[in-house]
């Protein structure tokens, strides 16, 4: 008997394969027993599977015999072990077939010593491609797992992953073959080794890829001073908040904010790709994912939608903008319970679902990019706005001062002078201000090193205390607007943080006094928006 991934005790008909579940966005192994006893023919499976899983004995029986294999008209029983979450989706159809079919003696023992399973069956014997491979690539370097069998069109995700040798099958037969250490025969008769695969080589930083080649910063008309405001949150990962009338460009410049980021570091672009692969998003023939995401969910959006949900649960819009932007737009559109929920996310970076069969846990290190009109109506400027101050108050009102405490630049965007809207003049594109980002991003990296931060916005107070030292001038400026915001513990430790991305813009270790000053203009000072 081996020792491992596929085994098979000839007395009792057993037969064991290893496969994986997800939970959240990670892979659990799971155990895939199969038993083949004398008796009436029957096909149960338990473990907790779902009905996607209770469904897979008729695909397992009809592409088996498709594939030009017996199935034995013997009692078989499924066990998918162990049985504290529920198994869900089609990705354990290969695995219980390639049990089976140890069981019988139609995959020769010995062969496998350290082996995992997944994907779905056709019913001609096909395999198709699952999501999560990924993840499931993932669990098994960390368990040891030398060797992962996945459909074809899963084969380079999985190869993403160095440590293990990954064995695509397009075919049941094609995966038997390389059990048994049998070539694998072609369509044109010629019998070929079977195909494997090794994980590239990837270091450093990922190239930076758009989705959209023609959006670029230099689009963008005037607003100065919210082009310094996204690019300080750029910077230093900040959320951050426009306000102004419709036209003024708060969607436009959100849409641009991606151009200016840093590219993904080689550890981000395993997280980012492990969640799409999760999810089902991850484009099979493009590998990892090579920018950084942006997501724009509409305001309609539910709480289960924005923050994940399901049973299982599953990853919602704020785990897919993971490592990059969440954009908002008509921020007090959104319902007050979705707006709410976001303030855990925004504080820890995670979020933690909990369901009666368990919990799951999800990262949710997002920058927040949130837009909204200073009034229901959407009126061009105060002076023509016909809404009441009171009116003006309850719209915005419906972002709670917890929630605004957690946004660190407070931007007011006024209408377009139509001079601007006009003007020839060339501002400056995306290359330059991605420049100064990356290098205020390496000061950051370097500053951080050993910390569980990796960018200004994430430090904890601990952190605040000690990177954030300030000039006195500085410190009296500071202490000065702390009475006159009003200021929380938690928004003094944002202003600081702010500060501290400005002063590494400017490329200097001290915080000065000016960037002190700059960093309280973004900390939503009593404005006449705000229906004063």
């Amino acid at each position: 008997m081996t020792r491992g991934g596929l085994r098979r005790k000839i007395g009792d008909v057993l037969a064991r394969v290893f496969s994986a579940a997800l939970v959240g966005v990670e892979a659990a192994l799971i155990r895939v027993e199969v038993d083949v006893a004398p008796g009436l023919p029957a096909f149960s499976t338990v473990g907790l599977p779902d009905s996607a899983v209770k469904e897979s004995r008729e695909r397992v029986r009809t592409a088996i015999r498709n594939a030009g294999f017996p199935f034995p008209p013997d009692r078989i029983t499924v066990n998918l072990a162990p049985a504290t979450f529920r198994k869900t989706g089609p990705s354990f159809d290969l695995p219980i077939a390639l049990g089976i079919l140890a069981a019988t003696g139609c995959v020769r023992d010995g062969r496998t010593p350290s082996i995992a399973v997944v994907g779905e069956l056709a019913l001609d014997g096909n395999i198709q491609p699952v999501q999560g491979v990924l993840a499931v690539a993932l669990a098994c370097r960390r368990r040891g797992i030398e060797r992962l069998v996945v459909p074809a069109g899963n084969q380079a995700e999985a190869a993403l992953v160095d440590g293990i040798t990954v064995l695509a099958a397009s075919t049941l037969a094609e995966a038997i073959a390389e059990l048994n250490g049998e070539p694998v025969p072609a369509s044109d008769g010629i019998a070929r080794p079977f195909a494997a695969a090794t994980a590239p080589a990837m270091s450093g930083a990922m190239p930076i890829a758009s989705a959209d080649e023609d959006v670029d910063f230099s689009d963008v008309r005037g607003q100065a001073h919210a082009k310094r405001a996204l690019e300080i949150a750029a910077a230093g990962g900040h959320n951050a908040l426009f306000i102004g009338p419709p036209g003024a460009g708060k969607t436009m410049l959100a849409r641009r904010l991606p151009t200016i980021l840093p590219p993904l570091t080689a550890e981000e672009t395993i997280e980012v790709s492990t969640i799409w692969s999760v999810a089902g998003l991850l484009n099979a023939s493009a590998g990892l994912m090579r920018a950084r995401p942006f997501r724009a969910p509409h305001h309609t959006i539910s709480t289960a939608a924005l923050v994940g949900g399901g049973n299982p649960p599953r990853p919602g819009e704020i785990t897919l903008a993971h490592r990059g932007v969440l954009f908002m737009d008509e921020f007090p559109e959104f319902a007050v319970n979705v707006l709410e929920s976001l303030r855990q996310p925004l504080e820890d970076g995670r979020l933690t679902i909990a369901r009666l069969r368990g919990v799951a846990h999800f990262p949710a290190r997002i920058q927040l990019i949130a837009a909204a009109n200073p009034c229901r109506r959407g009126c061009p400027s105060l002076e023509r706005c016909l809404c009441t101050p009171g009116e003006r108050q309850r719209y915005l009102g419906r972002i709670s001062r917890p929630l605004l405490d957690r946004i660190d630049l407070h931007v007011e965007l006024p209408a377009l002078p139509s001079g601007e809207l006009r003007s020839e003049k060339s501002d400056e594109p995306s290359g330059i201000a991605r420049a100064r980002v990356v290098a205020a991003r390496a000061r950051q990296t370097a500053r951080l090193r050993g910390a569980a931060a990796r960018t200004n916005a994430e430090m904890t107070h601990r952190s605040v205390v000690r990177f954030c030292a300030l000039a006195p001038d500085a410190e009296r400026i500071l202490i000065t607007a702390i009475g006159r915001l009003s200021l929380s513990a938690r928004g003094h430790d944002r202003l600081l943080k702010v500060a501290r991305t400005i002063a590494d813009l400017d490329g200097v270790d001290k915080i000065a006094a000016e960037h002190v000053a700059e960093a309280i203009q973004y900390r939503g000072l009593d404005r006449p928006w705000r229906g004063g």
